[in-house]
């Protein structure tokens, strides 16, 4: 059995062998001797291991044992049990799949999270060409390592972002396995010298490929990927599909002429994603392309035709209902009186809201203008990426700004201006990711994108935190985004989402709102302009917290989930005009800035959920006040008392049971455990007018339903 090799980057190697014969016979330490003599009369570090591959804790743990640590894992082990299809018995075929395919689950396994701990790992498996290509008398072996190579595609994509690497290759060389079926002097003609580089070359910190497939031998090395044909729709909506249909375009389904590469499941997946859109939508035309994974055709982008096209023009009409839909669409509530201007078109102050602006200019893309652009041979079907009145009719003019090649897609920016008359109303860029379009061979990046920019590295000046409801995505597709992926379930799985998806515009909405109240008092005339890039999902339901930064007339923005920490729009940065002379700039609302605020936020949440129980418990109204450099700088009332409980910002027009002063500072430190609210009352930082006694009922409050 060829040795599984379990190395670190020091030069140390642990070499493991069985020392089996190539049926898995038998067990020897002369295979794992030599090649642990040969590694170290060449100056290098190794030791043996005679366990079998499925004890890979034990092989890990002996390279731990010598070496500290575990960088590099080849899974080489392997035997031979060659029968014809009809003659492989059950022992056939478990051995060969318990030491190819469990063999280097198991090790890879034991070695993972060592990789991750570190923070780099590098994993080969072992394939062959028969499970590439499949080999008379030997489906056992072929189908293992065919496994061998779903794993390993698997892994890469797990361990990308630990910077575990996780490539495979099938080698022809000489060895103990393919000197019984290759004729001797082709044996000796194959030396592994002639694979043992791609290896190495694979596990260097410096190489960055990851989930390849190569096949190696006789000093040539070949790079191998999927290649799918365009394929063609079969059946169109209230028609069946028949085996008939299937037969007369037989031809053309395995046609590759202008064949597609998908690198991904999603890519993958998208086609059936567009196909079920086509046909709903009775847009199947007789000869349609696969055209979800919007790959080009070799020909199919020409950076020099596009950059500088214009896109047809688009119209955009609108009233005041398609304002308030949108401002429903992004969490605007009536509960808020602020928002009201923003609801109701009989409001003195009505206004739409500025980031309204993305709405018609995002209809010139998804009216299908980009397909028009002379260089941009794309499918793209899977493209969807005070200033209003009461009723107008806008124009939108886009220009392909730049075109980009990021590899595995395109960049298209979108440059977009939109009128009302003759009057600019607003400037959008988009940045419109093909997947699967990249390879033409162009620059990488363009000085014509706005970047997006870090927040300061401090912590924020404000911070708001909204939940969405169930249903937001539902109510934000009215206006005018109907992706099925933010709606329908069967959309949402077979893009690789578990639930419909928020529209990223959506939480872009949100955010710009938590500017536009926190640092502009609602007023959209400060709205100058918004920068973010979309980074991860938001599923309806979840709350978004918004961080604020301000540095003069640009607030950096960071948007994220509440309840996982993950970052939904990041780089992002709101500009705005500055206040006319003799007004005074607009200061972050109360509280903003106060780290007290993320509790306040959380304990009102605590309260429309368990607001009964904790009535019971506390039976008290409590009023805070919170101070910032000896100042008050927020107040709120917790009523634990009447009805369900509720939360107050603000003045409060009841009377409280007690209320108490404490710094933001302090107050954060009784919140974490680290003080005691005896001790801070006794010590001073704690100050408390009405019933003392009621100090004792905090900890509920503020342990048990206070956590961050």
């Amino acid at each position: 059995m060829p040795p599984a090799i379990i190395s670190v980057l020091s030069c140390c190697n642990e070499v493991n062998d069985l020392g089996a014969d190539t049926k898995g016979g038998g067990k020897s330490s002369a295979a794992a001797d030599k090649v642990v003599e040969e590694i170290r009369a060449k100056g290098g570090k190794a030791v043996a291991n005679y366990d079998s591959v499925e004890d890979g804790e034990k092989l890990i743990q002996s390279a731990l044992d010598a070496f500290g640590r575990i960088d590099i894992v080849v899974n080489n082990a392997g035997i031979l049990r060659d029968r014809s299809f009809v003659r492989t018995s059950d022992l056939d075929w478990d051995l060969i799949h318990r030491v190819h395919l469990r063999g280097s689950f198991l090790v890879s396994r034991a070695a993972w999270n060592h990789m991750k701990n570190q923070n780099f790992g590098r994993i080969i498996m072992t394939a062959s060409a028969a499970g590439i290509y499949g080999n008379f008398g030997q489906a056992n072996y072929s189908a293992a390592k065919l496994g061998m190579l779903g794993l390993a595609n698997t892994l890469a994509i797990e361990g990308r972002k630990y910077n575990i690497h996780c490539n495979t290759i099938a080698p022809i060389a000489g060895s103990r396995l393919t000197e019984t079926v290759m004729p001797p002097d082709l044996v000796a003609s194959l030396k592994p010298e002639y694979v043992a580089p791609l290896v190495l070359w694979l596990c260097h910190e410096q190489c960055q490929e990851n989930g390849g497939l190569f096949e190696v031998g006789a000093g040539w090395i070949g790079k191998l990927r999927w290649e799918r044909s365009q394929g063609r729709i079969l059946r169109q909506k209230s028609k069946p599909m028949t085996p008939e249909g299937v037969r007369d375009q037989w031809k053309e389904i395995c046609d590759f002429t202008n064949a597609t590469k998908p690198t991904t499941i999603q890519e993958s997946l998208a086609s059936f994603v567009t196909v079920l859109s086509q046909v709903e939508s009775g847009e199947v035309g007789a000869n349609p392309a696969a055209a979800a994974t919007s790959v080009a055709s070799d020909a199919g982008i020409n950076p020099t035709m596009a950059v500088g096209q214009k896109l047809p023009t688009s119209s955009f009409s609108y009233s005041h209902t398609q304002c308030i839909l949108y401002a429903l669409g992004v969490g605007m509530s009536t509960k808020d009186p602020d928002h009201l201007r923003f609801l109701y078109e009989g409001h003195p102050d009505f206004s739409c809201l500025p980031t309204f602006g993305v709405i018609p200019s995002q209809s010139s893309i998804m009216d299908g203008g980009l397909s028009s652009v002379p260089g941009l041979n794309i499918d793209f079907t899977r493209v969807r990426q005070p200033f209003l009145h009461s009723t107008s009719e806008l124009i939108s003019e886009a220009t392909v700004a730049d075109v980009l090649d990021k590899g595995s897609g395109a960049v298209i920016l979108l440059d977009v201006n939109t009128y009302s008359g003759k009057e600019l109303l607003c400037y959008n860029q988009f940045s419109v990711f093909v997947v699967g379009a990249g390879g033409f061979g162009v620059k990488r990046n363009s000085d014509k994108a706005k970047p997006p920019l870090p927040p300061p590295n401090r912590a924020p000046d404000a911070v708001v935190i909204d939940s969405t409801t169930r249903d937001q995505a539902a109510l934000y597709r009215l206006s005018g985004d109907w992706n099925p992926l933010h709606i329908d379930p069967s959309f949402a799985a077979m893009g690789g989402f578990k639930k419909p998806i928020l529209h990223g515009l959506c939480s872009f909405g949100f955010a710009g709102r938590h500017v536009l109240k926190q640092f502009a008092d609602n007023d959209p005339s400060r709205f100058k302009a918004i920068k973010v890039r979309f980074a991860k999902p938001v599923t309806p339901g979840q709350s978004l917290q918004t961080e604020m930064w301000k540095e003069g007339n640009r607030i950096h923005i960071q948007c994220k989930v509440k309840e996982t920490g993950e970052v939904v729009l990041t780089g992002a940065y709101v500009d705005l005009h500055g206040t006319s002379e003799g007004s005074p700039e607009k200061l972050p609302q109360q509280g903003g800035g106060l780290q007290s605020e993320l509790v306040f936020a959380e304990i009102g949440r605590r309260i429309k959920d368990l607001g009964s129980e904790l009535v019971k418990k506390v039976n008290a109204v409590f009023g805070w006040e919170i101070t910032k450099d000896g100042k008050k700088a927020a107040q709120w009332t917790i009523d634990l008392k009447n009805g369900s409980g509720s939360l107050h910002k603000g003045p409060y027009t009841g009377k409280a049971d007690v209320t108490i002063t404490i710094s933001d500072e302090d107050f954060m430190e009784v919140v974490k455990g680290n003080l005691m609210p005896q001790k801070a009352f006794f010590s001073g930082k704690l100050k408390m007018r009405g019933n003392i006694m009621l100090s004792q009922k905090l900890e509920v409050i503020l342990k048990d339903y206070a956590k961050l």
